[in-house]
């Protein structure tokens, strides 16, 4: 198995819709991620966006893994901070090092940016503790509260 990791760009547009899918069948949870697509303009924008970041494992030409981040610019200083939104691997690719490579993968982009860390959330439930093993062996713990405040209709 030779697989690659690729920094999407914005002609990327399969590659995108591709790893939409695979969060949805890795996260159980299609509707999310693939009942109301974007239009292709929208992923075009996003993906040559300076604070969007797509980065994808493939084997051959499937995306059997991926990351989704943000960039946040920081005001107090002159850096920024990257949020990991998605990270999920397929099934049978799973307990590879895949996620950690594409850790890595992101570590780069980060430091051409001049981010000076990369943060992500992990539920405590029994389905994350694989992550939460995984971000534990990478990262420092910080235990946080998170809180979402929604904004106008939740339909949408």
């Amino acid at each position: 198995m030779v697989l690659a990791y690729r920094h999407l760009v914005c002609a990327d547009l399969k590659l995108i819709e591709d790893l939409s899918t695979m969060f949805g069948e890795a996260f159980n949870d299609p509707e999310t991620y693939t009942g109301k697509r974007p239009g292709a303009d929208y992923l075009r924008r996003l993906l040559k966006s300076d604070s969007f970041i797509a980065i994808v494992a493939l084997d051959d030409k499937k995306v059997i893994g991926g990351i989704a981040a943000y960039e946040l610019r920081k005001f107090e200083q002159e850096r920024s901070e990257i949020y990991i939104y998605d990270l999920a691997v397929t099934e049978p690719y799973r307990r590879a090092g895949i996620a950690t490579a594409l850790i890595e993968e992101l570590k780069k982009v980060a430091i051409k940016r001049g981010a000076y860390v990369i943060f992500v959330q992990a539920d405590q439930g029994v389905e994350d503790e694989p992550a939460i093993a995984l971000y534990t062996k990478l990262g420092q713990r910080e235990d946080v509260l998170h809180f979402d405040i929604l904004v106008g209709d939740t339909n949408t």
